[in-house]
C-alpha cells in the first residue's frame, strides 16, 4: 500500500482541500494527514519533502500543491 502525507494548517481552504482530496483517492493510498498548526515539530519533515506552500499532498516522492492557503515559511 502507499503511503501519502497530507500537509495542511487548518485554513478554510486546507480543510476544503482535504475532505475534497481525500473522498477522491484510491483506497489503495494510504493518507497521514498531518496538521501543522498541531504539530509544528513536523514543519522541517514537510519542509526537508519538497512542500513550500499547504495545503500540500506528498506522494511517491512528489509535492502536489493544492491551491494557497500559506506558506510554509509563515508556519515556522
Amino acid at each position: 500500500m502507499l503511503t501519502a502525507h497530507f500537509y495542511h494548517a487548518g485554513c478554510t481552504v486546507c480543510v476544503s482541500a482535504e475532505e475534497t482530496l481525500l473522498n477522491h483517492l484510491s483506497p489503495n493510498v494510504k493518507v497521514e494527514v498531518v496538521h501543522l498548526g498541531e504539530h509544528p515539530n513536523r514543519v522541517a519533515e514537510a519542509e526537508l519533502a519538497g512542500v513550500k506552500s499547504v495545503p500540500a499532498l506528498v506522494i511517491d516522492g512528489n509535492v502536489l500543491h493544492i491551491n494557497f492557503g500559506a506558506s510554509i515559511e509563515a508556519l515556522k
